[in-house]
């Protein structure tokens, strides 16, 4: 899911949630407003000028991202309130994300989070069709009647058991309540998503060729359904493989270790491809200065290896890259990901013991994965 939502950018902040506008959004909302502004409106309420069309159109399409913002918003309040922490909140082509940083602690919470969401878009098209029959206008008739309309059917269309979608999260709830294995409930979950997806995909297609309006925008959805169904699959197998699992039980205790006075040709030859590694701690008397990479080695040009020394390009080392010995091996590879490191050193007290890599964890998860 991060890497699809990658290309976001923050627009403010609600409630102490960051709100991230995907790039997507943006081709979305002025398609929307065209299509309002040239059809929808010009239609409902021909007597208005065309200034008004497109006033209305941009109304509509911004009320609409309001909407779907108030969808994310009511899933985090609730995962708030069972101490789940959120990332941020991602507005994108199909809808929104609320990232959340953990799992729901039981099935119950699991249900409140998901089941949250569609019942906030419902209500949203409630109140905009009492603003409907209180309107005085075509005009206003016509804006909070498209949002009713559109918040009910995006309360509907998440109800479909599709995970990761709300209705899928409900039913991964419903599994995990009835045989409390969660892992269990994901994959279930998870593959019946795929399905789902696959459905919108070969619908799509058939809508195509069968000349039915909407095809291309099913097809999409299913894509994106079913590479997010899969990504939630992934992430199910990796925790189950990788729970209870320490980083003592991962670690390389044996480092390689490499002086700041070497030379980048001496790093090449005597290290990097000695021993295949991606990257080496850098040591001087027995402190650790930083950590040099292949993505440092290649960044000098290679005639000039003889002469720069690894001091000139490590990395200095941060304190946040070190994690403890019993620290959950889940716990460090998500410090990994988010501070884009390939590789952590292992303290146990004051010492450091060893290293843990993204690619030594891969190694434990194909060899003790089930």
């Amino acid at each position: 899911m991060n890497t699809l939502l990658q290309g976001s950018w923050r627009m403010g902040t609600v409630m102490g949630i960051p709100i991230k506008v995907h790039f997507s959004w943006l081709v979305v909302f002025g398609l929307i407003t065209w299509s309002l502004s040239t059809y929808y409106f010009p239609k409902a309420a021909p007597e208005l000028p065309v200034a008004s069309y497109w006033i209305k159109g941009t109304v509509a399409a911004l009320m609409l991202f309001a909407s779907v913002a108030f969808h994310e918003l009511a899933h985090s309040l609730v995962a708030r309130r069972h101490r789940i922490p959120i990332v941020s909140i991602t507005l994108f082509v199909f809808g929104g994300v609320a990232q959340m940083k953990g799992e729901p602690p039981d099935p119950k919470a699991e249900f409140r989070i998901a089941i949250v969401g569609p019942l906030s878009s419902f209500l949203l098209s409630a109140v905009f069709f009492l603003l409907y029959l209180a309107s005085p206008t075509s005009g206003t008739k016509a804006l909070f009647s498209y949002l009713a309309q559109l918040n009910f059917i995006l309360g509907a269309f998440n109800l479909i058991p599709g995970f990761p979608m709300d209705g899928g999260r409900v039913m991964r709830a419903l599994i995990w309540k009835r045989t409390g294995d969660y892992f269990h409930a994901t994959r279930r979950a998870s593959s019946f998503g795929q399905k789902i997806a696959l459905f919108f995909v070969f619908f799509g297609v058939f809508s195509i060729f069968a000349g039915f309006p909407g095809g291309l925008w099913l097809m999409l959805i299913g894509w994106f359904l079913y590479t997010a169904a899969q990504a939630s699959y992934r992430q199910a197998y990796l925790q189950e493989t990788l729970s209870d699992i320490k980083v003592r039980d991962v670690m390389v205790r044996d480092m390689v270790t490499i002086d700041p006075s070497a030379t980048l040709e001496e790093a090449v030859n005597g290290y990097f491809l000695k021993y295949g590694y991606g990257g080496f701690p850098v040591f001087q008397d027995g402190r650790l200065l930083g950590i040099i990479t292949l993505k440092e080695v290649k960044d000098v040009r290679r005639e000039e290896w003889g002469r720069v020394k690894v001091s000139d390009v490590m990395v200095p080392y941060d304190r946040k890259w070190e994690v403890s010995a019993d620290t959950d091996v889940m716990n460090a590879l998500e410090l990994m990901l988010t501070e884009d490191r390939g590789r952590l050193m292992v303290k146990d007290g004051d010492r450091i013991v060893g290293l843990i890599t993204r690619n030594g964890i891969a190694r434990y998860i194909q060899i003790m994965g089930r």
